[in-house]
């Protein structure tokens, strides 16, 4: 660093000796003051030399504003590091004119600090719902088709994987229970026992976190031994409101053990709003319906049905679930739950629909959700391991774009991991 001098009243220094009149560095790189025999008349100068190498900032001395100012006006302008020179380009770059345009996008992408101050879409824990599988045994049960994804024991598991949620900021779960053979019925008659896994569940983590919000499933097919989620007739048919009838008791019992949010994924008609009068009914006003708007019959659940062991015993689910194929359909799917009552909206799949996402968030000012399901989470998982993507990056962007795309809630496997990514990101 070229050394600078600056020329000030000495008179302005006090506490200094007048037989001190000049600073020079020292050895050590700090200023220090240098006696001298030279006899200096008034008006005394006050000398201050920079060294060629400098650590840390220059040591204040104790100059007012207006004689900092004076020195400038003066022409003793403090050095500053001098103006960087012009990056050069690899050779053979081709000298072209520079193009006459009155917009550079790039301009605001070209720093971090610039990319997080214009960002648009903005993700946090608080917008996690975490879905956990959950089961009577006391051990936590690996999923083949889901690595990292566990059926907890109710009573111990499930209480751990909630408090490791808590700590990175996720306080929204959303419970779903494998339930033995033994009490599934073509009926699907154990989905309203209060005694019931899930019922029992809720109970033992409001207990535990109070605050925690809890979202539960209402659908038949975790207890139906048919597979469906509706009750399934003779001939095949799925019955529409002796299924529905059944969901209102199974709501009604979730309300009772606590549950924040119910949310029927069964995709019957009229169910919002059958849930509703059944909830208002008993006393429930409080609690909300985010209502599966637009489910599709997709083939990305296969995992989730291998964790629950809920495949159909025959045939399919396209009679009552969305034919992928379609997009207004979930227009009319949407102005029903609505008019229903239901207080969230959900669309799934997450990312193959993200223009029924928008959709929705277009046409609906209420909240809405969707669910990155089993088949989207296990792809990524699998690209991570056969080190064909980089897992981390792939699942922050999956979900961002389903945050871009309208949601304000994401159901995602992925709550815990990516909480802790974005926890990391902040510290």
């Amino acid at each position: 660093m070229a050394s600078g001098i600056v020329n000030v009243p000495f008179q302005a220094m006090k506490g200094v000796d007048c037989h001190y009149v000049g600073l020079k560095p020292s050895t050590s790189s700090k200023f220090s003051c240098v006696k001298t025999a030279i006899r200096v008349r008034s008006p005394r100068l006050f000398v201050v030399r920079a060294s060629e190498k400098h650590d840390g900032p220059f040591k204040k001395l104790g100059l007012s504003d207006a004689e900092c100012e004076a020195a400038v006006v003066a022409g003793n302008v403090p050095e500053a590091p001098p103006v960087p020179p012009k990056p050069a380009a690899p050779a053979g770059t081709p000298v072209v004119p520079s193009y006459p345009l009155s917009r550079r996008p790039r301009r605001n992408r070209k720093s971090p600090v610039l990319r997080a101050a214009f960002q648009e879409t903005q993700i946090s824990p608080a917008n996690f719902v975490y879905p956990l599988f959950i089961h009577e045994g006391e051990e936590d049960t690996p999923i083949g088709a889901m690595p990292g994804c566990y059926r907890l024991g109710w009573r111990h598991g499930l209480v751990e994987q909630v408090a490791k949620a808590r700590d990175v900021g996720v306080n929204s779960v959303v419970l779903f229970p494998k339930v033995p053979d033994a009490l599934k019925s073509p009926t699907g008659d154990e989905s309203y026992n209060d005694n019931g896994l899930v019922p029992r569940a809720i109970r033992l983590l409001k207990d535990k976190y109070p605050d925690l919000v809890i979202y539960t499933d209402v659908a038949l097919d975790p207890y139906n031994s048919d597979g469906h989620d509706g009750i399934v007739r003779e001939d095949g048919l799925i019955m529409n409101d002796e299924t529905t009838y059944q969901l209102c008791k199974q709501a009604v019992s979730q309300a009772r053990s606590g549950a924040d949010v119910v949310s029927p994924s069964d995709m019957m008609d009229g169910r919002v709003g059958a849930i509703r009068e059944a909830l208002d009914a008993e006393g429930f006003q409080h609690v909300s319906i985010m209502s599966y708007t637009a489910k599709f019959a997709s083939s990305f659940y296969g995992p989730f049905r291998e964790a629950l062991d809920s495949n159909p015993r025959f045939g399919d689910k396209k009679t009552y679930q969305m034919n992928p194929a379609n997009y207004r359909e979930a227009l009319v799917e949407t102005h029903e739950d609505e008019s229903e009552g239901a207080d969230i909206l959900l669309v799934k799949p997450g990312l193959p629909y993200l223009d029924i996402i928008r959709l929705l968030r277009d046409n609906s000012s209420l909240p809405i959700a969707a669910y990155q399901v089993s088949g989207e989470y296990s792809m990524i998982k699998a690209g991570g391991v056969l080190k064909m993507i980089d897992e981390e990056k792939v699942m922050m962007e999956s979900l961002m774009c389903l945050r871009r795309a309208g949601a304000d809630i994401i159901l995602t496997y992925f709550a815990l991991q990516a909480a802790r990514c974005l926890c990391g990101e902040k510290r």
